[in-house]
């Protein structure tokens, strides 16, 4: 995996129920220091990793005197990388938002974090959020259901992966492109997982939330962040034009300015 700052990283390693092998997940902290500042952890998309983020955590932190968590989940980046006869299962986001997130926050250390989740990783943190005392959610491009765009999209992917050159340009970011790409590909386009749907579940969330998503997404309809709304009517949306799945990428200092306002803004609530 080519990445400069890999050096950096640490490991943490946690036994989990239903695995029979320990997992390694790689972590960076950046910013502030995490003893003086709030910290805000960073949840990846689902072909993300630490490096699949770039300078976006740093950047963010480091402008707002926050303290960041980014990691690679299981099956990511330099994480252990997923079995190839290993398939996820539909809940396979649960077990990511309700056992490998608090044994994560367990082993290094933190309480109540602010949530910053892209795609997959805004459905784990709302997932989060739901059973967990968190400061807030910025839920970025999430998915509640599953949508035509999505899958049609999804199997794209996989064409792109197959024959085109996505293994090549993964393989910058994971030491496994394989176990990345199979994991979220193959739960996605699963008949079973059609039915998938955390809009129900979500209703339990009493912390701030900010849904954010491009009015260009290519992997969801606006209907995904109005679904939040509908349940969590305190919830601040964000629709950002010219802007597809990724707005970290494709406008990263308008998501920077309004989910750093937004954070500053629910402290100082919260404060008074």
């Amino acid at each position: 995996m080519a990445d400069g700052r890999a050096a950096r990283r640490s490991f943490a390693s946690l036994r989990m129920t239903g695995q029979a092998r320990e997992l390694r997940l790689e972590y960076e902290w950046v910013g502030a220091p995490r003893t003086s500042a709030p910290v805000v952890v960073f949840l990846h998309e689902g072909l993300g990793s630490i490096s699949m983020w770039k300078d976006f955590p740093r950047d963010f932190c480091d402008e707002r005197d926050l303290a960041g968590f980014v990691f690679s989940r299981y099956g990511y980046g330099g994480s252990t990388p997923k079995p190839p006869a290993e398939r996820w299962r539909p809940d396979f986001m649960h077990a990511q938002a309700h056992e490998v997130l608090p044994a994560l926050f367990a082993e290094v250390g933190i309480e109540r974090p602010w949530l910053f989740g892209h795609s997959d990783g805004g459905s784990i943190a709302l997932l989060h959020a739901a059973r967990f005392p968190v400061a807030g959610v910025v839920a970025v491009a999430p998915h509640l259901f599953v949508e035509d765009i999505s899958i049609v999209s999804i199997e794209q992917a996989r064409s792109a992966y197959d024959i085109g050159d996505l293994r090549t340009r993964l393989a910058r970011h994971h030491a496994d492109p394989d176990s990345a790409f199979r994991g979220w590909n193959d739960a996605w386009l699963a008949p079973e997982f059609r039915h998938w749907n955390i809009e129900a579940e979500i209703a339990t969330i009493a912390c701030p939330v900010l849904a954010v998503q491009g009015e260009d997404d290519e992997y969801g309809t606006l209907e995904q962040i109005r679904a939040i709304a509908r349940r969590l009517p305190k919830t601040r949306l964000l629709a950002i034009p010219e802007c597809g799945h990724s707005p970290h990428r494709d406008q990263p200092a308008l998501l920077a300015r309004e989910a750093g306002r937004f954070i500053r803004e629910q402290r100082e609530q919260a404060s008074t």
